[in-house]
Formats: structure tokens, C-alpha cells, sequence
């Protein structure tokens, strides 16, 4: 009884690791340009997925010299939304992707 309980909370455990990482599927790219939709924003870490093909999502973590802008002008966060048409300048650093530039394109 007690090793079920233990297989149970075990598996709870992951159940929650997996829905507190929103259970996303992402994928990295090599460096370079892209354009594609952000499915979602969040502003409490810097971070947006964006759809660059129907098989490929992309999670970035603005970092310090990440430049976002809309119509050549500087741009906040805030103004980011889901939905909204972005190209994207990527630095694959590992397994990560650094943006190094966001242009919001409508």
C-alpha cells in the first residue's frame, strides 16, 4: 500500500512539473531571421513563444540587449500581444535561443 502511494505522489508530482512549464513544446533553430505569430506572451518573465511554422515554436527570454521595435521606433513590452506578426533575430547560445531583435510587424 504505501509503495502505491509513493508511485502515486510521484506522479503527481511530475503531473504538476509538467503543467507548471505549460506542458509547451518548443524547439530551437541555428541563428538567423524569422518570422512567424506569437501564440503567447509572458510579461512576468520577459518571455513569448512564437509559431514560426505549424511544427515549430520558438521560446524566448528577452534578454538586456534584446531590441524590440515597431515601425523602426522602440517599442516596450508591453506592447507585445498574442497574435501580433513578429520577425525575430535569434542567437542560438546551446540549447537556448537569445533574441537580439523583435519587430513587431502589425
Amino acid at each position: 500500500m504505501r509503495s502505491l502511494i509513493t508511485k502515486l505522489g510521484s506522479f503527481a508530482i511530475i503531473l504538476m512539473l509538467f503543467a507548471a512549464c505549460g506542458g509547451e513544446s518548443t524547439d530551437t533553430v541555428e541563428s538567423g531571421t524569422y518570422e512567424g505569430t506569437i501564440q503567447e506572451v509572458n510579461a512576468e518573465e520577459s518571455e513569448i513563444y512564437v509559431n514560426i511554422s505549424d511544427e515549430e515554436t520558438l521560446e524566448l527570454y528577452f534578454i538586456d540587449e534584446t531590441e524590440l521595435v515597431k515601425d523602426t521606433t522602440a517599442v516596450p513590452f508591453d506592447s507585445l500581444a498574442a497574435g501580433q506578426k513578429v520577425r525575430v533575430e535569434v542567437e542560438k547560445v546551446g540549447q537556448r535561443l537569445d533574441p537580439l531583435r523583435v519587430e513587431i510587424l502589425q
